[in-house]
């Protein structure tokens, strides 16, 4: 904003001391870091100075590594990348106030604007009014906690543990010569059987779990190479998703956390946050003499972009809410799969990485001696030469048999419309025989038929516009026995 406007005055009011930074790493993949470039340099020249880059993704589980490349992406420790902020705002003219808290914002009525970046609790949005921005919040139902560990990950390594509370998963990723972030995941049962429950989390933020610590260290001691676990504000929590309809009132606008959250497997709340940062200061520069038309500007281009990340990362939170089950039913290579096109097909993931997905086919190509859709099946006692069909049941890949929608060894299962009605179609479902799972949304369609074919050991058909592709991914991801489609090619 100041480089922008350079006559303007700009104050930046900060709680937190200087030196202060809670959490350990920040992530951008490669195509984020080319978009905030274009805009300011600072992170490249931070990065390529004190970051961390690696282009493969792994998954260890089982005793097994597997291996998904092609995947630019670059890490920071966050302290270092505040620093260069810091350094990147004064060098530029900004009055920055540190250790100053805001308690009202008409404490700040004499300034034009007042951008309130004061994240996920913001107290600016409090006074606002939620309400009236029209801000949503959905609590996942999995636990998490962030540490550190001076294990050294050659990039981002998912790392999962099974003992007997149930199963933990770790996504790691270096940010420093010294240090790897280290995110643990456990659904709320695992974490309640295993007494994490134990620690105050009404305390200051500052004071860490360090049961949970100890607890950790042990359970991934094989992992770490005896490497200790890092603390640093460490404590349990479960992920809010939010959204908001509105991104300003009057001259109060609103950016990052404060607005918005996307799962930390997809998005960074950082990288989404640097982007508003962009383009507000882009719109309010084009817009001086007209503070509406800019933060209308503003949001009209901002919110798609967001929708998109939180779209894509609602199917990998809800998979991370689910992958005991995955864990416990999937071999270690399908399993791989299942996680990697959790958000993107296979034709995608083939493009990254052909040698991943030819390794997964030859796999189910040796257990059953064809390829996936042309591979024989039984649905509702009717054998299929082939995995896909019609929306009227008809085979559409080797031979003319027909799937009778009115047999009685098959159950046609309507998809809720959100994941709030997944329990009361659980319960609807039979104990043997064939389900067709259609209605819905794409990701209420494969809860349900992962429950019925991975929980409750059923034939599964999914009913869905889709593809070869998108049926391919399915089928070989052990999402569903069988596809049958709305559309083909």
């Amino acid at each position: 904003m100041k480089r922008h406007l350079p006559e303007s005055e700009v104050v930046l009011f900060e709680r937190n001391q200087a030196s202060d930074a809670f959490g350990f790493g920040v992530v951008f993949s490669d195509a984020t870091l080319r978009t905030i470039t274009e805009a300011d340099p600072v992170l490249e020249e931070a990065l390529s100075e004190r970051g961390r880059h690696w282009d493969t993704i792994q998954v260890w589980l089982k005793g097994e590594r597997h291996h998904f490349t092609g995947n630019g992406m670059s890490a920071i420790h966050r302290k270092n990348l505040l620093s260069v902020l810091q350094e990147n705002a004064s060098d530029a003219g900004v009055d920055m106030r540190f250790g100053t808290f805001v308690p009202s914002l008409g404490d700040l009525e004499d300034f034009d604007l007042i951008v309130a970046a004061d994240g996920a609790n913001s107290s600016s949005r409090n006074q606002v009014g939620e309400a009236a921005l029209g801000h949503d919040v959905v609590q996942a139902s999995a636990k998490f906690i962030w540490f550190g560990t001076t294990h050294m990950f050659d990039g981002l390594t998912f790392v999962h543990r099974q003992n007997e509370h149930g199963n933990f998963a770790a996504h790691a990723y270096p940010i420093s010569d010294e240090l790897s972030t280290f995110i643990v995941e456990a659904d709320e049962q695992t974490w309640l059987n295993a007494g994490l429950d134990e620690f105050d989390v009404t305390q200051p933020p500052g004071t860490s779990d360090l049961k949970s610590k100890e607890y950790i260290e042990e359970l991934f001691a094989d992992d770490l190479q005896g490497h200790s676990v890092v603390v640093n504000n460490s404590r349990w929590g479960n992920f809010r998703t939010r959204s908001t309809e509105s991104w300003f009132k009057g001259n109060v606008a609103f950016l990052g956390d404060a607005l918005h959250t996307a799962h930390f497997s997809v998005g960074s709340g950082t990288k989404m946050a640097m982007e508003d940062a962009i383009s507000l200061a882009r719109s309010v520069a084009e817009n001086i003499n007209d503070l509406p038309a800019a933060l209308n500007e503003y949001q009209a281009a901002r919110k798609p972009k967001v929708a998109k990340v939180q779209d894509a990362a609602r199917p990998s939170l809800s998979w991370w809410e689910h992958f005991a089950r995955y864990y416990n039913t999937l071999d270690p290579l399908q399993f791989t799969l299942h996680f990697f096109s959790r958000s993107i097909s296979i034709d995608k993931i083939r493009q990254r990485d052909p040698h991943l997905v030819s390794a997964v086919e030859d796999e189910w190509l040796g257990k059953h001696g064809t390829p996936p859709l042309q591979t024989p099946v039984t649905l509702a006692g009717v054998e299929f030469e082939g995995r896909l069909l019609s929306a009227d049941g008809e085979s559409l890949l080797n031979g003319a048999a027909r799937l009778d929608l009115d047999a009685p060894d098959l159950t046609v299962i309507e998809a809720p419309a959100d994941e709030y009605g997944l329990a009361s179609r659980f319960a609807g479902l039979p104990s043997t025989g064939t389900v067709l799972v259609q209605g819905g949304t794409p990701l209420t369609r494969r809860l349900l038929s992962e429950e019925a074919r991975l929980g409750r050991g059923l034939t599964s058909i999914l009913l869905e516009p889709t593809d070869e592709d998108a049926a391919l991914t399915a089928v070989l991801s052990g999402r569903a026995d069988a596809i049958a489609s709305e559309s083909t090619r």
